[in-house]
């Protein structure tokens, strides 16, 4: 499970631009849909050959709902859901659609293109392409986990323990409150919580192509949003386009793994800021790196006996600590708020610690919270990956991962207690990908990527037989879209021209 960033991560893909035409290869059609009319198993036809009714919904784009079964293994027995999508058109000759998810699991890609269609793809793919968002199943508008009403969510995000930690009423303090987050979120969420995992989502997305009339599927995805894309090749090979997978994950790797390395990955980033912050203004940390990280490690175990309480009645203890420093650590531009919020801390002020974590959380400041996807990101994750249960086995990923991080990580007697107590569990192992007989698609991958870390996009572009490793030399979570023209050249010239680089152009920015 890939940790949720302040700020959006993506995916996409395209198709082959015809050189020379002036005419649009694909006539974009205002209010409905062609369906490709392709040859699918009978039972997911009705699917597969909907027309979905586009309407005007705000800022330039239309929105659509498309059904989907719940359960794609019994498409004919299954309940429907619906699936929330919205558009902007090509605003020059039209080459097909783009689909984009921003990561997570649980962001919104319907807010992502509707809202921040910039910050999702480039001017020159808007001109070519309809750029479609959806939100994924559990997600948002489209069959969303419900669990808690914001009092609830709030205390479930930001209660302290009432207990010390580790000891045996603290274990059995947690335990039931993730018992009693599990039952509410299958009580509000019915049935579909069984379906929320991303292999289902991999083939709502074959769906979605089918419908907005694409043969081939054009895609970008961000973080998360890569495993569903690079599930996608492997699983529908033969209906790959143009795909571009930033910030990717191993498909080798166990949940246990993945926790490993992003707990390393973090760790290397929390370095590079102290490294870096004697050289900025009003730096709280002049010192030498293992002094701050000595400092920083010693304020942890000082929030945990004694936490620091806040106007509004929350306090500010490690876990909160924890989200704040990881939500700044995603990338390089937030890291002046990593000092403030240390040097209001020692004057036993909290403003900026909640900032951070709020933002993460995704709460608002009246105590709302934006959307569901903390609550998605949990239901998500808990299907897609087997839970480990064992306590000899528990204990020492405990000590694996204070190792690894000892500035950031705390041991542990228990693992992951919420998943442990989910009431469905992974439905199956997520598969090795090779995506054999795919299109060439493009892996970004940057070197100093705290949550899904460079060797994983090295390890990726191994495992898909048709990829191409595209590194980018910094610090920050994912490459595209961000002002490199390197990387952003070589993206959009691949989504227009089909063109991949013959070898990997080593970006840096």
């Amino acid at each position: 499970m890939l940790r949720k960033s302040v700020t959006l991560a993506v995916i996409a893909v395209g198709m082959l631009f015809l050189g020379g035409c002036t005419t649009t290869l694909f006539p974009s059609v205002e209010h409905r849909s062609m369906p490709t009319g392709e040859k699918v198993p009978a039972a997911e036809a009705p699917y597969y050959h909907q027309v979905l009714d586009w309407k005007s919904c705000g800022q330039s784009q239309q929105c659509a709902t498309a059904t989907a079964p719940m359960d794609w293994d019994h498409p004919s027995k299954s309940t429907d859901i619906s699936l929330a999508l919205t558009r902007a058109s090509a605003t020059g000759t039209r080459l097909g659609s783009l689909f984009v998810n921003p990561g997570g699991p649980g962001a919104s890609g319907y807010d992502l293109v509707h809202d921040d269609l910039d910050y999702a793809v480039s001017k020159t793919l808007q001109k070519s392409y309809d750029v479609i968002g959806w939100d994924p199943r559990g997600v948002g508008r489209s069959a969303p986990v419900t669990c808690y009403d914001d009092k609830k969510l709030d205390r479930f995000i930001y209660g302290v323990a009432k207990n010390p930690v580790n000891s045996p009423a603290w274990v059995t303090e947690v335990t039931d409150q993730s018992k009693d987050f599990a039952a509410s979120c299958l009580k509000n969420t019915g049935p579909a919580l069984q379906f929320v995992d991303t292999q289902s989502t991999v083939h709502d997305l074959d769906m979605l192509r089918a419908v907005v009339g694409d043969t081939k599927l054009n895609y970008l995805g961000y973080s998360y949003g890569s495993d569903i894309g690079m599930y996608y090749i492997d699983r529908f090979a033969k209906k790959v386009g143009h795909v571009v997978l930033d910030g990717s994950t191993d498909s080798t790797l166990s949940i246990f793994d993945i926790s490993l390395t992003q707990s390393t990955g973090f760790e290397k980033a929390l370095k590079a800021y102290l490294a870096d912050c004697p050289s900025t203004k009003n730096c709280p940390f002049p010192g030498s790196v293992d002094d701050s990280l000595a400092k920083i490690s010693a304020l942890y175990d000082r929030l945990t006996t004694t936490p620091i309480d806040a106007p509004d009645g929350r306090v500010l203890d490690q876990n909160l600590l924890d989200t704040a420093i990881n939500s700044a650590l995603y990338d390089k531009s937030s890291w002046p708020y990593l000092s403030d919020m240390f040097s209001e801390i020692r004057k036993g002020t909290t403003d900026t610690a909640f900032l951070l974590a709020d933002s993460y959380n995704g709460r608002n400041t009246d105590g709302s919270y934006k959307d569901n996807s903390l609550e998605a990101f949990i239901a998500i994750g808990c299907l897609d990956y087997p839970t480990e249960t064992d306590p000899a086995v528990l204990a020492s990923e405990s000590a694996q991962l204070v190792q690894a991080a000892p500035t950031l990580t705390r041991p542990s007697v228990i693992g992951d207690v919420t998943c442990e107590n989910w009431p469905f569990h992974n439905r199956a192992a997520p598969p090795v990908v090779t995506g054999a007989g795919a299109a060439p698609v493009l892996i970004l991958s940057s070197t100093g990527d705290p949550a899904t870390p460079y060797q994983w996009g090295v390890a990726l572009s191994k495992q898909l037989q048709s990829a191409h490793l595209v590194t980018r030399t910094g610090e920050g979570h994912t490459a595209y879209n961000r002002g490199i023209p390197c990387i952003d050249n070589t993206v959009d010239r691949y989504f227009l021209s089909g063109t991949v680089p013959k070898k990997d152009p080593l970006c840096t920015g």
